[in-house]
């Protein structure tokens, strides 16, 4: 398996060349539109390889503003989610795991790539849990056990921050059913959270007095959850 899919990255790259290929990337559930660099010619079709076939998904005489869009292409993959503008961009809508892949552009009388793009559509990430360990702490009784927990992942990095500063992660590449990591406290006296990581997006979980006490003389943490996108 991992011979023919270097043999296939190598023959793509040969076909388009580096430079031509242009990447993009969005969180499932997004929106992408894949703008080509084809003003000088009227009528242009995309194309999306699938298995190595190179399969039409939609055409448009860009003079006419006449388009058509292959509903039933990849047997029916992209149904109901692709659409094109007046310029010829291709917009794919609801974007799905499965649309990750290489997009062509052509001219309707040559079948050499004009424009080629690797889009990546990225897999959502659910909220991590914070909840207490149900390990017996290794030092004072007195002290916070947490585990932050997650399920469902692959490709992530779970880590545990006091304020900016790292404390501790862990990283996992295949499907995992479910990813924790431990972390042990004398008491809250800074805010602490725990944040999965997956190339453009976190999500973290900040933890609250609920489970550890606070230290003498600190402020009450307010416990809340929200959502950061990296640009990219």
């Amino acid at each position: 398996m991992f011979i023919f899919l270097f043999l296939f990255s190598w023959s793509l790259a040969g076909v388009f060349g580096d430079d031509a290929v242009k990447s993009e990337s969005v969180m499932e559930g997004e929106s992408v539109t894949l703008n080509p660099d084809v003003n000088t010619i009227n009528e242009i079709q995309w194309s999306f390889i699938h298995n190595t076939n190179t399969i039409l998904i939609a055409r448009i005489n860009r003079q006419t503003e006449k388009k058509t869009v292959y509903e039933d292409a990849v047997a029916g993959r992209f149904r109901d989610r692709l659409k094109m503008d007046q310029t010829g961009s291709l917009i794919i809508r609801d974007t799905r795991t499965t649309d990750s892949g290489h997009y062509t552009v052509t001219s309707t009388n040559t079948k050499k790539p004009l424009n080629t793009f690797n889009l990546t559509v990225y897999a959502g990430l659910s909220v991590p849990v914070i909840s207490h360990s149900s390990q017996n702490s290794s030092s004072s009784q007195q002290n916070c056990s947490l585990l932050c927990s997650v399920v469902n992942v692959s490709d992530v990095t779970l880590s545990w921050y006091k304020g900016n500063s790292l404390l501790s992660s862990i990283s996992v590449s295949d499907l995992s059913i479910s990813l924790s990591l431990p972390l042990e406290i004398e008491c809250l006296d800074d805010s602490y959270s725990c944040v999965i990581n997956k190339t453009i997006r976190n999500q973290t979980q900040h933890l609250s007095n609920e489970l550890c006490h606070t230290c003498a003389g600190t402020s009450v943490i307010i416990f809340y959850v929200y959502e950061h996108i990296h640009s990219h």
